[in-house]
């Protein structure tokens, strides 16, 4: 079928495009897609610090309305409102031990712009493009997805708000809550207030840490880390932010969520560690060397996290739970934009204007 994508070639803007998307296969589902979230992960490959193959068709965090499923599809209807998140094989050990987001298959089904079987799934005036992207391409009006990575949902939330759930919003969540498992009343530093440091500041709340110390930037993403909870905030340029923060912890942080992927920042979220302390890093370094000064010593403990250690078919329905409850208001990270002003919503993401930008792809995303 013919569909519309924002694609990247050779400049590091998207640009739009006429694509032929295969039908779904028994395994696949189709999905009209209503609203696509941006992530730090989009921008890393339009400028080129991520290989990707190009012409490139990314997003990664869509919601939409499934159009068409395969024959094996049982327990997926069009017409169903649904969540995309990362695919995973399902049947390797780590799947079965229900660790999917370290499924031993997860490069291939989520970064190889390919199917599984090597196959690809979209073209462009007859060649391939790279595609597939976390087993979905969601900077589209439709996209192929598998049964692991389609996550059925009854909400009656907005689709637009819904998208950044499949991602972004889940990774910062799952890291405090399914890897630190911080107790009520412990300290916690979190640096970086994208959507993945503020949604790490919310799922500490919820937990009742104290203290809660936000570290950005950004004035108006402090002010925000305010709003969702955090006690103290501080600027990430402070001459003197270590002793900034050893006068609010005492004797060092419990926990630290890193959410940058600058290796200075992850020194400074390590070195702030108590004793014993934990430290998980998020986001994902251009450079891959890593300073860690003196965290041997102190018998810290440096975790790393992939999309939050979550299962996306547990987690987006316990986020929209809490939701619910007025415990998780993560609405106010997004701004939504129109499909065709995505490279604006980039700027604006990369400026720090906006947290998390929202297109709106189809008539019923508002």
């Amino acid at each position: 079928m013919r569909i519309e994508g924002a694609i990247v070639r050779n400049s590091n803007e998207f640009e739009f495009a006429d694509l032929e998307l295969d039908s779904p296969r028994s395994d696949e589902i189709l999905v009209r897609i209503m609203a696509a979230g941006i992530c730090h992960t989009d921008v890393a490959i339009l400028e080129g610090d991520i290989p990707w193959p190009r012409p490139a068709l990314l997003g990664h965090e869509g919601a939409g309305i499934v159009a068409a499923v395969g024959a094996d599809i049982e327990d997926i209807r069009p017409g169903d409102r649904v969540v995309l998140s990362f695919a995973s094989c399902g049947t390797c050990e780590q799947c079965s031990a229900g660790a999917v987001s370290y499924c031993m298959d997860f490069a291939t089904l989520n970064f190889s712009g390919r199917r599984r079987d090597g196959s690809h799934s979209c073209h462009l005036d007859g060649q391939p493009v790279g595609a597939s992207f976390f087993s979905q391409s969601s900077f589209a009006s439709y996209a192929l997805a598998r049964r692991s990575n389609v996550v059925k949902v009854s909400s009656d939330l907005p689709l637009a708000m819904l998208a950044p759930l499949g991602c972004g919003i889940q990774t910062g969540a799952g890291a405090v809550l399914n890897r630190l498992r911080p107790a009520p009343g412990t300290s916690i530093a979190v640096f970086g207030l994208g959507a993945v440091g503020l949604s790490a500041i919310l799922a500490a709340a919820l937990i009742g840490c104290y203290p809660i110390v936000a570290i950005d930037l950004h004035d108006q993403r402090l002010d925000l880390a305010r709003e969702l909870g955090a006690t103290h905030v501080l600027r990430g340029d402070c001459a003197a932010l270590l002793d900034e923060l050893r006068s609010i912890s005492g004797n060092g942080f419990a926990y630290a969520v890193e959410a940058t992927g600058l290796p200075g920042v992850m020194a400074s979220a390590a070195t702030c560690l108590r004793k014993t302390g934990e430290v998980v890093l998020l986001g994902v370094p251009a450079s891959r060397e890593i300073p860690f000064p003196s965290s041997i010593m102190r018998g810290a403990t440096i975790h790393t996290c992939v999309e939050g250690d979550s299962n996306p078919h547990e987690m987006i329905p316990r986020l929209i739970d809490l939701h619910h409850s007025g415990d998780f208001p993560f609405e106010k990270m997004i701004k939504t934009f129109d499909f065709t002003n995505i490279n604006a919503a980039v700027e604006a993401m990369k400026d720090g204007s906006v947290i998390k930008p929202v297109l709106l792809i189809g008539e019923e995303a508002a």
